[in-house]
């Protein structure tokens, strides 16, 4: 028997174990900037308003930072700019996926019983990388060929395909090496996620000095998203490029092999930090015990939110410059309700998008509660003198309130940050607030449905991340492919006021809301009458 017997066995039951959550990712993630080809043909046109888009956003420093460097006004390089933070998201992906599969694998234990059969020692660590590197690889076929159908030229959308397909490998490797290196796998995330954030950093640097004097643009070559930007899609491809993301690739998944060769399952080659010997008294609660379960992520989820409402602000008065310094652009936001209207629509938009995202920390707080039970932690405390109920509202006040406090934070970040751009600080703020606040109901509405999952059908509690794909899809896709109403009601957020600049209506907060409490009710019923597995 070599290392790798039984990696194929494997890479099948990762496949059996994902097969809601991995084609989602690869779906979403594949189609969205098929949205954006009709989206600018319908907002630009004309060869020459394409050209004006270019001139005022290709050295907007704003723009840049977020989307990354614009090299030309065609159609597809437009496309594949604005699509420019998806490799992000897919390395964000990529990492999550192995991790999940290496690390959280033997934190559980599932490692050690599987290493006890006829699995090889690196055999969990390759089938691991192997889904991951092949679902990148579908995602970017997925788009290629979607480009294709929209009738943009062959080499372009290969390229294009080709710059989420390397990201996916680039951080799927790392999040490899970093499940050798932590014996737990919210660190070994945090530590893998560190390393994108770092990338990212790196990339802006690079790009925002080529718009300048260039003297620090070649830090841009530090970075695998700096990589992925210059192969130019639908421009002059440089396919070159291509070499040191895949040489990168083979060089970390070869230290994760060596590595994983150096160290004992369940252990990490970083050694951990031990903690006290007993518990301080504030901690001798169900709900303390979830403020130590889930602190880490909330102040993780909030420095993001934080980060992108200061970008994402500053952005918006990028916009009305735009408006105002090009006459041709001028008219064409005319029509849609002139500068003013466009701000708010993009503050709505943004609000919503700050919703949406963080409906996804409310599901994943809530599906904590899950983790604990399979793992068999959860069983010990109910053995105490703990209610079922006391024990998962604890998770749940994470799941309900975590979600205000992060809307919370996005919306001063907004409203501060355009607001200073404009001078009315005091004007900004409370229509940034209210427009990320008014998102609760909907974010409550996918808790809630999480928490009645878990209730009923645990072992498909996982099954709710569908319905956040859905309401992404129909956010972002769907209104920019003229999908029928009746499908946009589908999704909560459909029904929100959209604010700022939409008159404000209670009654939809009201039923959502309600139907949250309904779901919830309905969800902690079904835990007090299901059994809980024994760990």
């Amino acid at each position: 028997m070599n290392t790798l017997t039984g990696t194929g066995g494997l890479a099948r039951l990762i496949l059996r174990r994902d097969r809601v959550l991995m084609p989602l990712w690869v779906v979403l993630l594949g189609l969205i900037p098929l949205s954006y080809v009709a989206s600018i043909n319908e907002l630009f046109p004309t060869a020459a308003g394409r050209h004006q888009y270019f001139a005022a956003s290709a050295h907007n420093a704003a723009f840049v930072a977020l989307y990354g460097r614009l090299f030309g006004d065609d159609l597809g390089q437009l496309v594949a700019w604005r699509a420019g933070f998806l490799p992000i998201v897919v390395g964000l992906f990529a990492i999550l996926t192995v991790v999940r599969h290496t690390r959280t694998e033997e934190e559980s234990g599932r490692r050690e019983l599987l290493a006890s059969t006829v699995a090889g020692r690196h055999a969990g660590l390759a089938a691991a990388l192997l889904t991951t590197l092949v679902a990148s690889l579908v995602m970017g076929l997925l788009l290629a060929v979607g480009m294709l159908g929209q009738d943009m030229p062959a080499s372009g959308s290969w390229a294009f395909g080709m710059q989420l397909t390397l990201a996916g490998w680039v951080f799927a490797a790392v999040g490899g090496v970093a499940a050798q290196l932590t014996s737990g796998a919210g660190s070994a995330r945090g530590t893998a996620i560190i390393v994108l954030g770092v990338a990212y950093v790196l990339r802006v640097v690079g790009d925002m000095s080529g718009i300048g004097d260039g003297t620090l643009s070649w830090v841009a070559w530090l970075s695998p998203f700096g990589w992925a930007e210059h192969m130019r899609p639908y421009g002059d491809e440089q396919w070159w490029s291509v070499l040191p993301a895949v040489a990168f690739t083979g060089l970390l998944a070869a230290a994760a092999v060596a590595l994983s060769a150096r160290r004992d399952v369940g252990a990490g080659l970083l050694p951990p930090r031990l903690g006290p010997a007993s518990a301080a008294p504030g901690l001798a609660s169900p709900l303390a015990l979830s403020w130590r379960l889930h602190r880490g992520l909330l102040a993780g989820w909030a420095a993001g939110f934080a980060v992108l409402g200061v970008v994402l602000g500053y952005l918006a008065g990028s916009i009305g410059d735009l408006v105002r310094d090009n006459a041709q652009m001028s008219e064409i936001f005319a029509n849609l309700g002139g500068a003013s209207g466009l701000i708010d629509s993009y503050l709505a938009a943004m609000t919503q998008l700050f919703g949406l995202v963080g409906a996804g920390y409310a599901i994943q707080a809530t599906l904590r509660a899950r983790a604990e039970e399979s793992a068999g932690r959860a069983e010990p405390v109910l053995g105490t003198a703990v209610g079922r109920i006391r024990w998962l509202g604890g998770h749940l006040v994470f799941s309900l309130l975590g979600p205000a406090v992060l809307l919370a934070v996005a919306g001063l970040a907004v409203g501060l940050t355009h607001g200073l751009n404009t001078g009315a600080v005091g004007h900004e703020v409370p229509r940034a607030l209210a427009g990320t606040l008014v998102q609760l109901p909907a974010v409550w509405i996918l808790a809630a449905i999480t928490v009645l999952l878990f209730g009923l059908l645990p072992r498909f509690s996982a099954a709710s991340w569908a319905g956040l794909a859905i309401c992404l899809l129909v956010g972002l896709v769907g209104t920019a492919l003229g999908v029928d109403d009746r499908v946009l009601d589908i999704s909560p957020f459909t029904h929100l006021p959209k604010l700022p600049g939409d008159d404000f209506t209670p009654a939809p907060l009201l039923w959502l809301t309600a139907m949250a409490i309904l779901l919830t009710t309905a969800g902690l019923t079904a835990f007090r009458r299901r059994d809980v597995p024994v760990g």
